[in-house]
C-alpha cells in the first residue's frame, strides 16, 4: 500500500483544501481506497439511494468527503469501475 500524495487527492476531489487533504492522507488510504470512496460518493450523489457506508479506511474517506461537501471529479480517479479505460 502506498501513501497518497496531495496531488492525487486534489486531482480526485473538489473543492478540497490542505487541511482536508491532510485529513484524507492521515486515514492511511491507498490510491485504490480513494478511488473506491470517490466512486461511492459519486454514485450516492447521482442516485440518492442512501446505501450503508463501508467500514474501515474507505468509510473514513467517504465520511470526510460527505462532511465537507466535496465532490469527486469524474466519479473516481480510476474510472467508474476502477479502470482507466473509459
Amino acid at each position: 500500500m502506498s501513501e497518497l500524495t496531495r496531488d492525487q487527492v486534489v486531482s480526485a476531489v473538489h473543492p478540497v483544501d490542505d487541511a482536508i487533504v491532510a485529513e484524507i492522507i492521515a486515514t492511511g488510504a491507498s490510491e485504490a481506497d480513494l478511488a473506491t470512496a470517490c466512486a461511492f460518493v459519486a454514485r450516492e450523489f447521482r442516485s440518492h439511494e442512501g446505501r450503508d457506508v463501508p467500514v474501515g479506511t474507505i468509510g473514513q474517506v467517504i465520511s470526510i468527503l460527505e462532511r465537507v461537501g466535496a465532490r469527486p471529479l469524474r466519479g473516481s480517479p480510476l474510472g467508474e469501475a476502477g479502470s482507466t479505460m473509459e
